[in-house]
């Protein structure tokens, strides 16, 4: 993995290791696409890791007095999926941000990191670029502001410095006569990669259904090296009623503008039908005010009832180098663990801590069945580093129960017969549990959308939702 990991305090210790390791060395917040591009070897001679997690202030989503959104380096997707202000005035960001990965995911994956990793199939830059943000990118002797338009190179590559952070995500604020949306074709219905995404941006002059376009921008994304405009499209809504005609030639020009390949995932021609066929459903809902009719009001999180940034290790800095003590509690007894600073969380629990009821499936992030709370927040432990543990709190399937009762998620699971081969299970018991947490009634809808991270190969999952549902009755009933 890595040779060396520090757990920063403060952006200016940031800075001064990456101008004293350059190349060597990169920041993480959620380490979502690192750990895997590491591992994969997409990212190789990389010995020092600096994680930012424990710095204050870093996870800010303001609006300032110029009417500009700001986002923090450590806003994650779920942050932005339960902020107002996003859902109100940046909509196609909040509901780009809920059609990433599962909550697991959401819960440590960051916008910065999502458009750093520069993917053209990553979800958030699509609504960013449309929405026109710029990027802060800081190192410790300058700093300069880059519209994202200008931040790509091509394929997960951007005109970042080895030394430099970003600091600072920007861009106007959705204002009244605006309309937005948000559409994501993936191969299945949660943790999917895109096979094509578009962002729509639209003004109007007077009415927002019945006025004139008087601007537009359309951003596609996973149908070119970088994400694109579709500028003739623009051109083509300027100045015209949002109506079957101007949608249908719109959405025409659109699939025009795109340049994708055959590959695994979709054939050419696949893309570009269907980047016709979303850019005229997002226009249509648009004209009809029906953008954000599936988006849930009440999305499930998996942060239970705490809220992420407000942990008590957060202030636990320091560098792992193979002979410090990582410092943990789990399941509220304390452990020392001399080693384990180059490995993930995952391996932590099992082959330090010996609690090998969390699961390694996929070790991708894709499975769910090393689902751990984590400052009392729902992860995927596979994907988080082993040194974030220092100072922290940690919670596994082994203190779930109360030492004279099962939790009641785990009673209704036996009742319900909602176990079979049971690797998954640890996994479906945690987020359920933090659901309950958050939503002691959830409705069915919220109960698929907490466990869209979690797979099931034997059960069909019929029996995991009912269970749940049962569960959430004893709940209720034992008060």
């Amino acid at each position: 993995m890595w040779r060396k990991y520090l757990n920063a305090t403060n952006v200016d210790e940031v800075l001064g290791l990456l101008a004293e390791c350059g190349e060597r060395a990169r920041i993480v917040a959620g380490a979502t696409d690192l750990i895997l591009e590491i591992e994969r070897g997409v990212r190789t001679g990389i010995e020092v890791v600096i994680d930012i997690t424990r710095i204050p202030g870093l996870d800010r989503i303001v609006l300032d007095e110029d009417d500009f959104i700001h986002l923090g380096p450590m806003v994650t997707h779920n942050h932005c999926v339960a902020s107002r202000l996003i859902r109100e005035r940046a909509y196609p960001l909040a509901r780009a941000t809920w059609e990433v990965g599962a909550p697991q995911i959401r819960n440590r994956g960051t916008v910065a990191g999502n458009l750093i990793t520069a993917s053209p199939a990553n979800d958030t830059i699509s609504p960013l670029m449309a929405l026109g943000a710029n990027v802060t990118l800081r190192s410790a002797s300058s700093e300069r502001v880059v519209p994202l338009s200008e931040f790509y190179t091509g394929v997960r590559r951007t005109i970042m410095q080895p030394d430099e952070m970003l600091v600072d995500i920007a861009f106007p604020a959705m204002k009244v006569d605006q309309r937005g949306a948000f559409i994501k074709l993936g191969l299945r219905r949660a943790q999917a990669i895109s096979v094509v995404n578009v962002a729509i941006l639209l003004t109007f002059v007077g009415d927002k259904v019945e006025g004139v376009v008087s601007e537009a921008a359309i951003t596609l994304g996973a149908v070119a090296p970088t994400i694109i405009h579709a500028p003739e499209a623009e051109a083509h809504l300027k100045g015209r009623k949002l109506d079957g005609d101007a949608i249908a030639e719109a959405a025409r020009l659109t699939m025009q503008a795109s340049r994708p390949i055959d590959d695994i995932r979709g054939s050419a021609a696949y893309r570009r039908e269907m980047v016709r066929v979303m850019t005229a459903r997002g226009l249509a809902a648009i004209s009809r005010g029906e953008e954000q009719l599936e988006f849930p009001s009440d999305p499930p999180l998996l942060w239970g009832q705490h809220t992420p940034g407000d942990a008590a290790g957060r202030s636990a800095g320091g560098i792992f180098s193979g002979e410090e003590i990582i410092r943990t509690k789990i399941n509220g007894k304390e452990y020392s663990f001399r080693g384990g600073y180059d490995m993930t969380l995952l391996d932590l629990i099992r082959d330090e801590a010996r609690l090998t009821g969390t699961k390694e499936g996929c070790a991708e992030g894709e499975c769910g069945a090393c689902t751990v709370f984590l400052d009392g927040v729902a992860v995927m432990a596979c994907l988080t580093p082993a040194p974030r543990a220092h100072g922290a709190e940690i919670e596994t399937i082994e203190g779930l129960a109360q030492p004279e009762r099962l939790h009641p998620v785990q009673e209704a699971f036996i009742h319900e017969g909602a176990v079979q081969c049971g690797y998954c299970t640890p996994g479906f018991l945690m987020s359920a549990a933090k659901l309950l947490e958050e939503y002691p009634q959830p409705s069915r809808d919220q109960i698929k959308q907490a466990i869209t991270g979690n797979l099931c190969r034997c059960t069909g999952y019929y029996k995991i939702i009912t269970a749940i549902e049962q569960a959430s009755q004893m709940e209720v009933s034992h008060g």
